[in-house]
């Protein structure tokens, strides 16, 4: 299928969890080539906010272009409005694992949206380095004391997972 086609299916799904959506990311993620990357990039530079979303998910998935991924990941975190994108740019920075994500991520991590603190405590574990990094950690444990028990959930396991502790120590 040409990758316009597969743009404009993934932008037909209304549901961004979509199965649809999610198999034409899928698609383009096996594409991986500059011209899917060129195609996302332009995408998160859209007026709308399901074209930045799309062009976010599918970024996250390029790892081949992770070098020119992260300065456009990292614009979004600084400049965008909006949570669901915001979250789908932190789930991207953990599924990309580049600790050069790590000071967008801990200044996410204390935004009035539980959505994106629950991006945040996602990425983090992944991006903040081994060792792990001080300020990373401490956002982490931060977030495992947030008032949305998923946040708190999952930067407890999060915590967990960075520092080698067993989930079962970490409120100890």
């Amino acid at each position: 299928m040409p990758l316009i086609e597969l743009i404009e299916t993934a932008l037909s799904d209304p549901d961004p969890d979509g199965p649809v959506r999610w198999r034409m990311i899928e698609l383009l993620q096996q594409q991986g080539d500059l011209e899917t990357f060129t195609e996302a990039r332009r995408l998160c530079a859209a007026g709308s906010v399901s074209e930045r979303l799309l062009g976010v998910d599918i970024m996250g998935r390029l790892c081949a272009f992770r070098d020119r991924t992260l300065p456009v990941l990292r614009f979004l975190a600084a400049s965008e409005s909006d949570p669901m994108v915001l979250f789908s740019v932190l789930i991207a920075f953990g599924h990309l694992g580049d600790p050069r994500s790590l000071p967008s991520v801990i200044e996410l991590a204390s935004h009035a949206d539980p959505r994106v603190r629950y991006g945040a405590a996602y990425a983090l574990p992944n991006v903040v380095g081994n060792p792990p990094d001080p300020a990373g950690m401490s956002a982490l444990r931060m977030l495992s004391r947030d008032v949305d028990d998923d946040v708190a959930d999952w930067a407890t396991l999060g915590v967990a997972l960075a520092s080698g502790s067993k989930v079962d120590d970490v409120g100890r």
